[in-house]
């Protein structure tokens, strides 16, 4: 698994300063995090709401190996809003641990907005006949079928 190694001047305070050693996690573990901190709809899978910060904590912490020995990094301490880390501290770690764990932009912009409230579904052009898993058929205004017009399914006389 690929690392990082990061020596920290007196920047964001000399509580901070030193060696930090960061490390690639697992794809398992990076979807437990996910998991974690995020709801769905029971009804159609979508995100409803999810907490970025503490996934994206939880993910900082996952890869931290290493830290200065007077240990100034904690989950508590990333995800605290009144005591926590600073600013430019928490984006440094944090493009950090996405470089290693290749989360790309748009996945972080997934992770850190909401879903919209519609349902984003759309149906193919011969979901008309399926069912859904609930059992109930797709009504897309565009895609219902059309009686036939066909001759031969006329009577003779």
């Amino acid at each position: 698994m690929r690392t990082e190694t990061i020596v920290l001047d007196e920047r964001f305070g000399k509580e901070y300063a030193g060696r930090y050693v960061f490390s690639e996690i697992s794809w398992a573990k990076r979807s437990r995090i996910i998991q974690k901190h995020t709801r769905y709809s029971q009804m159609t899978g979508q995100v409803l709401s999810s907490d970025y910060v503490a996934i994206q904590a939880e993910t900082i912490w996952a890869s931290l190996r290493e830290q200065p020995p007077h240990k100034p990094i904690s989950l508590e301490k990333l995800i605290g809003e009144e005591d926590g880390i600073p600013i430019g501290l928490g984006e440094l770690f944090s493009q950090i641990v996405n470089k290693l764990n290749n989360v790309s932009l748009n996945e972080a912009t997934f992770l850190s907005a909401q879903s919209d409230a519609k349902n984003q579904t759309m149906c193919s052009q011969s979901s008309a006949c399926a069912k859904n898993s609930d059992g109930h058929h797709c009504n897309c205004k565009n895609n219902q079928q059309k009686p036939s017009n066909n001759s031969s399914s006329s009577s003779t006389s």
